[in-house]
């Protein structure tokens, strides 16, 4: 098998819609799928394959094009080579990416339509723009509480009604995705199915934005790719979650990689944001670590609130009570202001 390369034409700023309307048809009947990226400076079409560059003379004779090069990294769309720009997603005015910093909060698992609701009222007078909250539960037991599924999307829905947030929610399988996608604004990928390529590919033929988390034990060459797969299959809305990697540390329960912030914005067009929540695993560090991240280049986080954390069934020990996520929020604006963002 050949090395896969993509070829990059660069379009002329005065190209007419007629020339390219002739190149992106050219580019079908290679047998290629055009990748369009439309920076603030440029315009460009990537073509991902083994032969792309075989191509190579037919397109340096078609009016319209500037330039053309190859990216050599691994993962191609979601390079800054393929869009130098950094990407911002929006969704129904809410901005991730942008300056302004998205905070996503709510309880891990929806447990019920009182708890649900009364978490969504709070986190919004605290300033969330994104309710969390899984109706599916990947548990490590199987005697653990594995969520309320079709039941809490419902809820989901309710609470989005009542409050005008959006909803997060996790997807845990691919025949689940037209489900979810009925209900979630933002279509959750948990750690444990990082590289759950089917899955991956089915959320790519869906053009609802994708929330990606890190898996435990993921480099960020190989998260990179996995956002690849989403980014292959015609869905650019992707949002890379940063949420704790497995090292040899027992003092809490993952040790949340900010160094992955920086890196990731240098190799990557992609929003990036944290979950301090599942990162450290212990309430008393959540403050700290959110305040970090945003320091870091953040570009939002999602964090878990609970009414009564001793009485969550599940992630209590992880969770912030509603006064405390206000509270945190008051002191995260300063911060965010001192890096040039806002809250």
């Amino acid at each position: 098998m050949g090395k896969i390369k993509t070829m990059i034409l660069v379009l002329r700023n005065d190209i007419s819609e007629q020339e390219l309307s002739h190149i992106l048809e050219k580019i079908k009947q290679l047998g290629f799928t055009p990748h369009i990226s439309k920076g603030i400076k440029k315009t460009i079409i990537g073509l991902i394959g083994e032969q792309a560059e075989r191509y190579r003379e037919i397109f340096e004779s078609i009016p319209g094009i500037e330039s053309i090069s190859e990216i050599e990294l691994p993962f191609k769309l979601a390079s800054r080579e393929f869009k130098e720009d950094s990407t911002v997603i929006n969704i129904n005015g809410v901005e991730i990416g942008g300056k302004e910093i998205i905070l996503m909060a709510g309880p891990c698992a929806v447990e019920s339509r009182e708890m649900l609701l009364q978490v969504a009222r709070e986190v919004k007078e605290g300033g969330a723009k994104i309710l969390r909250g899984g109706a599916f539960k990947p548990r490590t037991s199987p005697y653990s509480f594995q969520g309320l599924g079709k039941e809490a999307l419902l809820y989901l829905k309710e609470a989005k009604e009542l409050t005008g947030l959006l909803v997060v929610t996790e997807v845990m399988k691919p025949e689940q995705v037209e489900l979810v996608a009925e209900y979630a604004d933002i279509l959750q990928i948990g750690a444990r199915n990082v590289q759950n390529f089917e899955l991956l590919k089915e959320v790519g033929y869906s053009r609802k934005p994708v929330l990606l988390k890190r898996g435990i034990a993921t480099t960020i060459k190989e998260w990179l790719m996995s956002a690849e797969y989403i980014l292959s299959g015609g869905n650019y809305n992707v949002i890379l979650c940063e949420r704790g990697i497995r090292t040899f540390e027992t003092a809490t329960r993952f040790t949340l990689d900010l160094n992955c912030i920086p890196a990731v914005k240098k190799y990557s067009h992609l929003p990036i944001i944290v979950d301090p929540s599942h990162g450290t695993g212990v309430h008393d560090y959540i403050s700290s670590m959110s305040k970090a991240a945003i320091a870091c280049g953040a570009d939002g986080l999602i964090i878990e609130v609970h009414p009564s954390p001793e009485d969550a069934l599940s992630d209590g020990p992880q969770s912030l009570r509603p006064h405390e996520f206000k509270q945190l929020v008051q002191e995260l604006r300063p911060i965010a202001e001192a890096v040039g963002r806002k809250l």
